[in-house]
């Protein structure tokens, strides 16, 4: 089994590449309130080298429709992913795929599926806080469709939590930077490497 690998966050170029070239499938941008945040332009630019099977994401937080048409014209990616209830103020173009962020919550119970959710995302209350979920509920709720692990990963326990959970995917920000917002090609390496390695034992 392959397991599906996104670096999000990014904001120059070296960084694009060395994701690149380290083998992740996706490269994600956010365009929300926080330390990683981009602009359109600038997402396009770093990313013309990216090559066409690597998927261009677009991370957003509750966007309004005008900062969505913003994001879609400047960057044209690939990837809308965004809180899942956000999709139905969207005007997402049948050649954007969208990946639904659902959010681990306090009271215990799951999050509710849309039949038909293909990729989604599962992480804590807060993108880009470092905030591990419970992976045995994890688990379970990657068993509803292609689930994509996010939260708290990095290359010490990205295996684990292969292993743990057997998601489809995996995603990390905050756990490949040497300070909030910097991400440090070593540590993207180091993460796709024990990530692939992983996938072995599936």
């Amino acid at each position: 089994m392959s397991v599906f690998i996104k670096i999000c966050g990014l904001r120059d170029e070296r960084t694009v590449a060395a994701a690149v070239e380290a083998g992740a499938d996706a490269v994600g941008f956010v365009f929300a309130e926080s330390v990683r945040r981009v602009e359109p332009a600038d997402a396009a630019s770093i990313t013309r080298g990216v090559p066409n099977v690597v998927k261009k994401v677009a991370v957003m937080l509750h966007p309004t429709s005008a900062e969505w048409r913003q994001v879609l014209a400047g960057f044209a990616p690939d990837v809308l992913q965004t809180d899942a209830d956000d999709f139905a103020a969207l005007d997402v173009p049948e050649s954007v795929e969208r990946w639904p962020v659902y959010r681990e919550t306090k009271n215990g119970s799951d999050p509710f599926f849309k039949k038909g959710s293909n990729r989604f995302l599962y992480e804590g209350a807060k993108s880009g806080q470092g905030e591990t979920v419970d992976w045995s509920r994890a688990a379970k709720i990657a068993r509803q469709g292609n689930m994509i692990l996010a939260g708290g990963l990095g290359p010490d326990n990205v295996a684990a939590a292969i292993a743990a959970v057997r998601p489809w995917g995996v995603d990390v920000s905050s756990g490949v930077e040497s300070a909030p917002g910097q991400k440090d090609s070593r540590l993207v390496q180091e993460f796709i490497s024990a990530a692939r390695a992983a996938e072995k034992n599936l």
